[in-house]
């Protein structure tokens, strides 16, 4: 058969299956879109083979082809068919065909995306050379996919990356369908109708798995006007969702493009990116169907980035931080491979440098906090400050994040900058603060130890709201020891603070312990001292009766003032609070064992002595275990003794 001929009978081939096809639809309206489809998937292939070969022999035949590139996508149903013939008007009636079938397939044909085949992608994390703490374990074997011949015969395969789990979309006869028919109208210059029917199809697929992942439309208006306790179970939910949409959503887009538009000439498509106008490529298609899903899952991390700096957001932005750290090689291999989508990857790792400016902001709000919070009022009975847990808890949380804080934080806090803080109280008081260093300690490290030492401070200045000097030692004593204990409970704090620096905190624990002791005991141990009591004169010497009945008198009355004082004071750490009892013990009770053996008798053999002898050495133990429990004793525990 010669050209001519063939080419009519390839033409012949497409109008009277264009048109058999229109015939049927409009006798049975129940064909799916009211039209039958040659590419449905089921039954007899023969007619869709026949009609790629015609259309295959047109464009080879048809002298006029090349003159309808970027000619209209589809002409009214009579144009091509109703004049006959010409080349030009059957390429017309096949792209027009073949673009209807492409579109049938990715809708009929498209798997419904189990979101909950993709859970599993939240905890995946992928290895970098930044963290040790994730296992090759983890992650995903690198596979090679089976290749999909295109319709000259070349195979084209798609690997696998790392940490991405890729979902088949559409079954593997139908991708081939669709590389077949997206072959054929780039070829004929309707790359650019063939790319956007692709898009308008896997775009709403695309953002309705995003909001099965409960990935929300927020403005970044939304996002700030959030309160905290929402927002931070909002991050919670987004870390979760971005790995999965990112690792199994957009990886499986991009497959499904690839497999369907890798190297097709479609080049005649300027399509407008985040950033610029650029060029169509193959990866066009994928980027309009995953693009605005893509900016929208970002735009949220950014709203966070840009959004008020306080001390609680720390760790949570930290968390996001870490999360898109992990996702960016993957966005990078999704994204950063093709022009058109190269600006989604920028604006990520624009995000996470955002972050991290956030996190190094925040950190210094949180220093900025601890040293303007000033003096108020006492807490009750001495106890730790409120203060202290908080900046000792934070701390405890920053020594956990050590690993990405290291990174981040890579300057040593600035003196000179908080002294300057407006509005700042102690301000005047710092400039003699000294900040300890220890051998290769790191700018991280550094910050830690400067909150420490700025607390330290601030209690100080706290220790004068106490009126009782003897209960201004106890709450320096409490504090400081429950920074030494924090301190001792994280291995990572403590290797960040330093073993000199913790002797030193443990040395103004001790000095706070003692001074409470010799204030608050001094006086009455005093009591139980000879001196003063004995008189000479004459021919004889001996104890003053009346000055030691004033003296078993004070002793009562120091004592008994301290244990109604001192049981409402607090030390809240039931360890320290044992230690002190025992310690006070190990002071009073052999004092007032001597004392009383010594000076009993003198008593006893006077008028009532038991208006002076009112405590036997149990009692005064007894007693002392009331003390520091944050309450003063019942009438029943106040031990007496009448001999």
């Amino acid at each position: 058969m010669d050209g001519p001929a063939e080419l009519e009978a390839a033409e012949q081939v497409v109008i009277r299956l264009d048109s058999s096809l229109a015939s049927t639809a409009a006798a049975e309206p129940a064909a799916v879109g009211g039209e039958p489809m040659l590419f449905d998937g089921a039954g007899d292939r023969t007619e869709a083979e026949r009609f790629l070969r015609a259309v295959d022999n047109i464009r080879r035949l048809a002298p006029s082809s090349p003159s309808v590139v970027g000619s209209p996508r589809r002409l009214s149903s009579g144009s091509g068919a109703a004049a006959g013939g010409g080349g030009c008007s059957a390429v017309q009636v096949t792209m027009a065909r073949l673009e209807d079938e492409f579109r049938h397939l990715l809708s009929s044909r498209a798997f419904d995306l189990e979101i909950e085949a993709l859970a599993d992608l939240t905890s995946l994390c992928i290895s970098s050379d930044r963290t040790n703490s994730v296992s090759s374990m983890d992650l995903p074997a690198v596979e090679e996919d089976d290749s999909i011949s295109d319709c000259g015969g070349r195979r084209s395969s798609y690997r696998s990356l790392r940490s991405i789990r890729e979902i088949d979309l559409l079954p593997d006869d139908a991708v081939a369908d669709l590389r077949a028919i997206a072959s054929r109208m780039a070829a004929a210059g309707y790359g650019r109708e063939c790319a956007q029917v692709y898009a308008s199809i896997r775009k709403p697929a695309v953002d309705a798995s995003l909001r099965r992942l409960g990935v929300e439309r927020l403005s970044i208006g939304d996002v700030q006007r959030l309160e905290w306790d929402a927002l931070e179970a909002k991050i919670r939910r987004w870390i979760r969702a971005a790995r999965a949409a990112v690792r199994g959503v957009f990886a499986s887009e991009r497959r499904l493009s690839f497999h369907v538009f890798h190297d097709l000439p479609i080049s005649n498509v300027t399509v407008v990116s985040v950033v610029t106008a650029a060029p169509a490529t193959h990866d066009t298609p994928f980027v309009e169907a995953v693009k605005g899903a893509a900016l929208q899952l970002f735009g949220f991390a950014e709203a966070i980035s840009i959004g008020r700096r306080s001390p609680e957001k720390l760790f949570k932005i930290i968390d996001l931080h870490d999360a898109l750290s992990d996702l960016l090689p993957d966005v990078s291999d999704i994204f950063a491979a093709s022009k058109a989508a190269e600006s989604i990857y920028v604006q990520a790792v624009e995000i996470r440098s955002r972050l991290a400016d956030a996190v190094r902001g925040i950190l210094s709000e949180f220093e900025n906090a601890v040293l303007r919070d000033p003096p108020k009022t006492a807490v009750p009975g001495g106890t730790v400050h409120p203060l202290t847990r908080y900046v000792m808890n934070y701390s405890s949380l920053i020594s956990d994040y050590k690993a990405t804080l290291t990174e981040l934080i890579v300057s040593r806090p600035s003196a000179s900058a908080r002294l300057a803080a407006e509005g700042n109280e102690l301000a005047p008081c710092l400039s003699c603060l000294e900040l300890p260093e220890h051998e290769n300690q790191s700018p991280l490290a550094a910050h830690i130890i400067w909150i420490i030492v700025v607390l330290e401070h601030n209690l100080e200045s706290k220790v004068s709201l106490y009126k009782d000097t003897a209960l201004s030692h106890l709450f320096l004593m409490n504090n400081v020891h429950y920074i030494v204990h924090k301190v001792k409970d994280s291995p990572d704090l403590w290797s960040m603070i330093g073993d000199d620096y913790l002797k030193r905190l443990t040395g103004k624990f001790t000095v706070a312990a003692t001074n409470y002791q010799r204030t608050s005991w001094l006086k009455i141990l005093n009591c139980l001292r000879d001196e003063g009591l004995h008189v000479s004169g004459g021919f004889s010497s001996g104890i003053s009766k009346s000055a030691l009945r004033e003296r078993f008198k004070s002793f009562n009355a120091a004592f008994e003032d301290a244990h109604r004082v001192q049981s409402g004071w607090f030390v809240p750490d039931t360890q320290l609070r044992e230690e002190l009892r025992i310690s006070i013990s190990e002071k009073l009770l052999p004092a007032y064992r001597s004392f009383l053996g010594r000076f009993r008798h003198h008593i006893e053999n006077g008028k009532h002595p038991e208006l002076y002898i009112k405590h036997s050495a149990e009692d005064l133990e007894n007693a002392v275990n009331d003390f520091f429990e944050g309450a003063p004793p019942s009438p029943h525990n106040r031990r007496r003794s009448h001999g």
